[in-house]
């Protein structure tokens, strides 16, 4: 995890947590909850082994937009000149490291989205520097993407954590150099007149098959080492994945609408 809110460089941040175990001491308590963040005594969750296949290259409905068949990332962006520089090959996209997050050109409110990543294999490093990726839904409310295939970190930056705030329930990651998915159910916060959160962001996150969020709510924007407070905006966002310097790769990734009850049927 690494986004504008973060203050302390990578190799720091990195160096102080194998100083002190797995996790900090000093960073500021959660809202809501006993735990510091990215609290070193905090559980890890229960390691649970995924069936083979779950959602693995599920097509995408009728009514979804695709943003990445395969092919090409025209429907994202980044870099310096705006196209997004992650290198496309065999079905797949991989971080290039040094060049920056990309994020998804449309904006999006409600969602479901269907994602798939494989971390490096060989692995290379432990805890937050092996496999370090992010998932952010609206651009700030990341769900971990991380290898925690047999490597111990602190719990609230497992492997579908939401970043900083709430572990994962369980540990359902497979084999480095294979495939995982994330199939993710986003509502958005909505805001007052005076800019007050009026509902919090909530996500349900499922891994490999394996529930790791049923409506968990966001306490805000991710951050690391701190607890960002909820900025009004105007319901939308988009997808951004992460430069963390490893090579993650990705493939399959759709979105679609919610949508709302009792709509009329279109033809």
């Amino acid at each position: 995890m690494r986004n504008a809110v973060r203050l302390i460089p990578l190799a720091i941040a990195t160096a102080t947590a194998f100083a002190a175990g797995v996790g900090y001491e000093d960073t500021p308590q959660i809202p809501g909850q006993k735990w510091k963040v990215h609290d070193k005594n905090r559980p890890n969750p229960p390691v649970v082994a995924p069936g083979e296949t779950f959602s693995h290259q599920a097509p995408a409905p009728a009514d979804a937009t695709v943003l990445f068949d395969g092919k090409d990332l025209s429907k994202w962006q980044g870099g310096k000149d705006g196209k997004a520089p992650w290198k496309v090959e065999n079905g797949y996209f991989e971080v290039v490291k040094g060049t920056g997050d990309i994020q998804t050109k449309e904006k999006f409110a409600n969602f479901q989205l269907h994602f798939e990543w494989s971390a490096p294999n060989p692995p290379k490093g432990d805890s937050q520097g092996r496999g370090n990726s992010g998932l952010f839904l609206h651009g700030l409310y990341e769900v971990q993407v991380l290898d925690v295939y047999n490597n111990k970190t602190y719990a609230d930056g497992q492997a579908g954590g939401l970043y900083g705030m709430w572990p994962p329930l369980q540990n359902a990651m497979k084999k480095p150099g294979e495939w995982n998915t994330y199939d993710v159910i986003f509502e958005g916060p909505l805001f007052g007149d005076d800019g007050k959160v009026t509902r919090k962001a909530s996500v349900t996150v499922i891994h490999n098959g394996v529930v790791l969020h049923h409506k968990q709510e966001f306490n805000g924007p991710s951050g690391h080492r701190n607890t960002p407070n909820y900025f009004k905006y105007d319901g939308t966002g988009p997808i951004r994945l992460q430069d963390h310097g490893d090579p993650v790769r990705f493939r399959n990734i759709w979105i679609r609408p919610l949508g709302e009850y009792d709509r009329p049927e279109t033809h």
